[in-house]
């Protein structure tokens, strides 16, 4: 096997979201997949025989992102419902192209909140399939390392197939301790209930899982779409929130004193106004939902603004394949937290550092001297403009 050359990064700009400057002049050297320095580029010194050398003049560097709300067994687009319900090996290659579109935009982690299960044809267990990616993509350094819930937990009828069905507390009890037992990192509550006005399970019950799952050393997280199961996720102590649509200013200030994460997914309001010019979408999200979506929009707007107002920490997701975004367009949700009042390099930091905070991953999202090389060069500056993270030219970790 070749031994890979070490390769300098010459003469960059830094954005690495700590804060709203540009770090200029950088040059950074790269080394065994590691940063073995950075410095400014009048002072590189010596270099090591060999180096391969980078001309970077003119592009930004920028640490790998983290999509920390994805589905990567599913495709997304206009029929993304559908889609879940394909054949698994069907589902299995969606997740190498969903692999390759994360790289090559820039997303060097990947949370993966909910995918179809499927029987293993290794044991004959019937398990969520990203447990399968999560496997397949550890033993290639150039995947997107992934972080899976396992499959969604939810009431009956929701989505009748697709989730873990519990109606219960004793049901949702023994619904998470399978989850657990099939070796998830974290587990997926979906908190919208039967109406808008009440959530599935009661706080004890939900609060019993998150103890369940805190004694195994995992985390919980919970889908929120509705104020009402918000509210009961806060009071039973998960760890995130997943869209928080429509967060109050009570409900933002209980989670930043709780140090709840919210994962925001803003996008796929924009998504669907896309789409809708050019196709058909589900009626919900349709031309006879339009001004419903719109006012949808504004609403879940409104609550990022409460939870960035009220200190809480925000890292961001694309919902890509459990909504109609496609694996490679974070960017889209970095823009749209813009729009909800945060700065560019807030932004950018919560799709970076804050994503890696909220996996509990101390170099995801970071560029430091003995760390991972995981960063990427795009033209622009994405500390005032987040369409920069747009134009990706280079991808430091992916061959070639």
């Amino acid at each position: 096997m070749a031994v890979a050359r070490a390769t300098l990064y010459r003469d960059a700009a830094l954005a690495d979201g700590s804060g709203p400057a540009l770090r200029k002049d950088v040059s950074v050297l790269v080394d065994a997949g590691r940063v073995a320095w950075l410095r400014p580029t009048s002072d590189e010194g010596a270099l090591p025989p060999g180096v391969r050398v980078v001309d970077a003049g003119g592009s930004t560097i920028v640490p790998g992102m983290v999509d920390a709300h994805s589905h990567v067994t599913l495709p997304g687009g206009s029929h993304w419902i559908d889609r879940g319900a394909d054949p698994p090996e069907e589902l299995l290659e969606v997740a190498e192209h969903n692999g390759d579109l994360l790289g090559q935009a820039g997303v060097r982690w990947a949370r993966d909140v909910g995918s179809p299960a499927a029987v293993d044809p290794a044991d004959g267990r019937k398990r969520a399939l990203a447990l399968r990616v999560r496997e397949r993509w550890g033993k290639d350094p150039s995947r997107p390392r992934l972080r899976v819930a396992g499959t969604w937990i939810a009431r009956s009828g929701v989505l009748p197939g697709m989730m873990i069905e519990a109606d219960d507390g004793p049901a949702l009890l023994a619904a998470a301790r399978a989850q657990l037992d099939d070796g998830v990192d974290f587990l997926k509550l979906y908190l919208d209930g039967p109406t808008r006005e009440e959530a599935p399970w009661a706080a004890a019950d939900v609060r019993a899982v998150v103890e369940l799952a805190h004694g195994r050393g995992a985390k919980v997280t919970a889908h929120s779409g509705f104020l009402a199961g918000a509210q009961v996720g806060i009071e039973a102590g998960v760890d995130s929130l997943e869209h928080g649509f429509e967060l109050d200013a009570d409900a933002a200030e209980q989670m930043a004193r709780q140090r709840t994460f919210l994962v925001s997914t803003l996008a796929v309001f924009r998504s669907w106004a896309s789409f809708a010019q050019t196709t058909t979408l589900p009626r919900f999200v349709g031309d006879e939902g339009k001004e419903r979506t719109a006012k949808r929009r504004e609403r879940a707007v409104e609550s990022v603004r409460f939870a960035h107002r009220a200190g809480v920490r925000i890292a961001t997701g694309t919902d890509f394949g459990g909504g109609s975004l496609r694996a490679n367009q974070l960017a889209w949700e970095v823009e749209a937290l813009v729009e909800a009042g945060l700065k560019p390099w807030e932004a950018l930091h919560a799709a970076t550092v804050r994503g890696g905070e909220l996996l509990g991953e101390p170099e995801a999202g970071r560029i430091v001297e003995g760390g991972p090389a995981d960063f990427f060069l795009v033209h622009g500056d994405p500390l005032t403009d987040p369409t920069a993270l747009w134009r990706v030219w280079k991808v430091a970790w992916r061959p070639g």
